[in-house]
């Protein structure tokens, strides 16, 4: 039985530390950023959309879209982030879901879907259990503050602006607490692991 996981959560709450966990044990991952990246790649429809709906301010000399500039556009303005959503998620859900295909044809048996908008973009559909990393709002900061130079002000924007953890641990099947040592976490991980694989086999008995 192949089983597609979604793990999602909001920023500074250890998605990508759990997603290298289950590397190692492994299962293949997709990142829904890497992906976000080869859909904005110079040329693409994407790129011409973006360029031609926000401008050429919004693109480098070297041709790359800017997503330094862009953040900028859309941070504070909703209807340019609908917009831009518009144009990236459909052409993101595609190529993941092409991704995910093609995988399961190379007989792999775990795929991890790593989104931090997997809730938000209407990108469930895609996965077979929604795995949601929690942690804290002022561990976050602390460690937005520690990895990124942010200021509390600055970290406390981009936690607000996402969906709030409540939210989105209404979709979770699995939630993970990061609010631990890393030994905790990978024992957890562990143990959802060997749960998954227990059900893999009773699916394929």
């Amino acid at each position: 039985m192949k089983i597609v996981i979604g793990l999602t959560g909001g920023i500074g709450s250890g998605k990508s530390t759990v997603s290298g966990m289950l590397a190692q044990l492994g299962a293949v991952i997709l990142n829904a950023d890497e992906v976000g990246h080869e859909t904005l790649k110079p040329g693409t429809e994407a790129w011409q959309e973006i360029a031609s709906t926000f401008g050429q301010g919004v693109v480098k000399d070297n041709g790359e879209i800017d997503r330094g500039k862009l953040g900028e556009v859309v941070f504070n303005n909703p209807e340019a982030l609908a917009r831009l959503n518009s144009i990236m998620h459909p052409r993101m859900y595609q190529s993941m879901k092409r991704s995910i295909e093609e995988r399961q044809r190379q007989g792999v048996e775990v795929i991890v879907l790593e989104a931090a908008i997997l809730v938000e973009a209407n990108w469930t559909s895609l996965v077979d259990e929604v795995w949601v990393t929690t942690s804290p709002e002022a561990t976050v900061v602390r460690r937005l503050r520690d990895s990124k130079g942010l200021t509390e002000a600055q970290a406390l924007a981009r936690i607000r602006s996402q969906l709030p953890p409540q939210e989105r641990a209404k979709h979770a099947d699995v939630i993970i607490d990061n609010d631990c040592e890393l030994e905790e976490v990978e024992a957890r991980v562990k143990e959802l692991w060997r749960a998954l694989h227990a059900r893999q086999q009773a699916g394929t008995s």
